[in-house]
């Protein structure tokens, strides 16, 4: 297979193990994990670091084989609404009081396909950690791309498209996302 060829057998195992995890994951909280809490433990017994007074709806998550849960971290009363997803190829922090609004997406890399893919010359495999500072906010159906790091008390506006960094205390819309005018 040509994809165990190009990431090798023990990283091939690492993904297999932790698709499989993925699934219990997911048919865990569909039946089991229901409530916002029972999730939050849930992830926090897998190794993520939760903080309290948070609440996570039905959130997806991928890329498990990479950081694995780890790699992310939600500070106190956070709240990240129902169907967003989070990519934990790389890591991503939510500080203290961030609100990540319904349908969220998180991307924390860019990957066009196999090595010898023809636009692997032109968009190169990369991975960037995302970062929501305190009393950050992003609306509904809003992307952040990898790298950006959402300033402390900033508004991303529902739709948006984040590929640059977010100034604190800023409003931001659009695609791709433009200051709007700042927070004071």
């Amino acid at each position: 297979m040509k994809g165990v060829e190009e990431i090798g057998s023990k990283k091939a195992i690492r993904f297999i193990l932790y698709s499989i995890f993925h699934v219990i994951y997911h048919r865990i909280i569909e039946h089991f994990f229901f409530i916002p809490p029972a999730r939050k433990l849930f992830l926090q017994l897998v190794g993520a670091k939760v903080g309290k007074d948070t609440i996570i709806m039905d959130v997806k998550f991928f890329n498990w084989h990479h950081r694995g849960p780890k790699g992310l971290t939600i500070g106190n009363e956070c709240y990240i609404g129902d169907e967003s997803l989070i990519d934990l190829y790389e890591s991503v922090t939510l500080e203290d009081q961030v609100t990540l609004a319904q349908r969220v997406t998180v991307l924390t890399h860019l990957n066009v396909g196999y090595k010898n893919h023809p636009l692997q010359k032109f968009f190169k495999k990369s991975a960037k950690p995302v970062v929501f500072k305190k009393g950050s906010v992003v609306g509904a159906n809003a992307t952040i791309l990898q790298g950006v790091i959402v300033g402390e008390k900033s508004f991303v506006a529902a739709g948006s498209l984040v590929a640059k960094d977010v100034e604190p205390n800023s409003l931001v819309a659009g695609v791709p996302a433009k200051l709007v005018r700042k927070i004071k």
